[in-house]
C-alpha cells in the first residue's frame, strides 16, 4: 500500500527536480545530463577489496546525482527508477563482454536488508535493476533480473565505517537463496559456455567496494559445496554512481 500511495502521489502532487529543485519537473535536463551525459567508466576504489570484479559506473556520487539517488532510495521518488535504470543499463552494456555473445545478460541485484526494505516501502536496487533490464531488452539485448542473493546475517550500519571495517562487517554476510545456485547454473548451462560479462552484479552505489566483493564471493558459490566456481571469474559489476575518488583513480 505504501508503494502504491507513493506512485499515485507522484502523479497527483506538484513535483520538483530531484537533483536541483527546479519546479514542475521530476528531473531537469541538466541533472539528467549528469546521469547520462558521459559514457560508463571503469572505476576502482582504493584500497581495492579482494575479490572485487571489474565495476562500471555512470557518474560520480556527488551533487545532482547524489540527490537523485537519495530521492529514489530514501524519499520514495519511484518515478526516478526509469532514468536511474537507463544509466545502469549503460554500465551493464560496458561490462557485458563482446557484442553478439550468446545468451542473456543475467543481472544479479545486491540485496537490501529486510528491515531497510520494510522501512522504505520498496527495494531500490531491485527496482532500478528491473528498469535497466527493460531498457536493455528495448535495445534488443536479452536481459533478466535474477534475485539470487539474500542476507545471511544482520550487518551494522555502514555509514561512518572505513574500508577495512566495512570488509569485516560484510564478510560472509550474503548467501545464495534457496535454489539460487541451481537457477544460476541452469541459466548458464542452458546458454552454453561461460563468458566474461554475462553475469552482472548490480547496485546503486560503489564506495569501498566491500558489498560488491562480498556479493561476488557469494555468487561464486554457485559451484556448490561452498567452493567458488568459474562463475566468480566471469562476473562483472555495474552501479549507477561511484565515489569521486574511484573515478579519479582511473582518469587518464
Amino acid at each position: 500500500m505504501r508503494s502504491a500511495w507513493r506512485e499515485l502521489s507522484g502523479l497527483l502532487l506538484p513535483v520538483a527536480c530531484a537533483g536541483c529543485g527546479r519546479p514542475r519537473t521530476e528531473l531537469c535536463t541538466a541533472c539528467g545530463a549528469a546521469l547520462h551525459g558521459a559514457p560508463a567508466r571503469l572505476v576502482r576504489p582504493s584500497p581495492r577489496p579482494p575479490g572485487l570484479p571489474a565495476v562500471y559506473a555512470a557518474a560520480p556520487y556527488e551533487n545532482a546525482v547524489r540527490a537523485v539517488l537519495l530521492a529514489h532510495k530514501e524519499r520514495g521518488a519511484l518515478g526516478l527508477a526509469g532514468v536511474l535504470g537507463r544509466a545502469l543499463a549503460g554500465c551493464v552494456r560496458a561490462g557485458a563482454g563482446r557484442p553478439g555473445d550468446a545468451g542473456p545478460l543475467l543481472l544479479v541485484p545486491v540485496p537490501s536488508a529486510r528491515s531497510s526494505t520494510a522501512a522504505r516501502g520498496h527495494d531500490p536496487v531491485r527496482r532500478i535493476a528491473a528498469a535497466a533490464a527493460r531498457d536493455l531488452r528495448r535495445a534488443a539485448l536479452p536481459a533478466q533480473v535474477l534475485p539470487l542473493l539474500r542476507q545471511r546475517r544482520a550487518v551494522a550500519d555502514q555509514s561512518g565505517l572505513g574500508a577495512r571495517q566495512r570488509r569485516a562487517n560484510l564478510a560472509g554476510a550474503l548467501e545464495l537463496t534457496a535454489g539460487g545456485g541451481r537457477l544460476l547454473r541452469h541459466e548458464l548451462l542452458r546458454h552454453g559456455l561461460l563468458r566474461p560479462g554475462r553475469v552482472i552484479l548490480v547496485d546503486d552505489l560503489l564506495t569501498t567496494g566491500s558489498t560488491l566483493a562480498e556479493a561476488a564471493r557469494a555468487v561464486g558459490e554457485a559451484g556448490g559445496a561452498g567452493r567458488e566456481s568459474s562463475v566468480h571469474g566471469v562476473c562483472r559489476a555495474a552501479v549507477v554512481a561511484a565515489s569521486p575518488t574511484a573515478f579519479e583513480i582511473n582518469r587518464n
